[in-house]
């Protein structure tokens, strides 16, 4: 199989179907790991009305290096880079302290939504 560079449309047509396989594939994969962060923030959300509701601080740095470590260990087993899985749990565990502070301030509803 060939393809051609030129951006004309001149690509084998079997090139074009395994394309279209396989970004329908990631597709899926992109849906699921949306549907995943999801689910992930309504648990973090429960944790971020329990800290608050018991004055504890938004953020937990051991618990943080800990998963860290932990997904990591999971990266390297599934052969993804360590570093980026490392970035986007430290993105991810970002994103929940911002919110559990605006729940301990009375920002942020149980089901997520902003009072302000």
């Amino acid at each position: 199989m060939t393809t051609s560079n030129t951006g004309t449309g001149d690509v084998d047509p079997a090139v074009r179907a395994e394309l279209a396989r396989l970004r329908e594939s990631i597709d899926n994969i992109d849906a699921a790991v949306v549907h995943m962060l999801a689910e992930r923030f309504k648990c973090t959300q429960q944790v971020g009305h329990l800290k608050a509701a018991h004055q504890l601080p938004p953020a937990d740095p051991e618990r943080e290096a800990r998963q860290i470590a932990r997904l990591r260990a999971l990266a390297e087993s599934a052969h993804l880079d360590p570093a980026f899985a490392e970035k986007f749990l430290n993105f991810i565990i970002a994103e929940v302290i911002r919110h559990h502070e605006r729940i301990a301030d009375g920002g942020l509803t149980r089901d997520g939504i902003s009072r302000s």
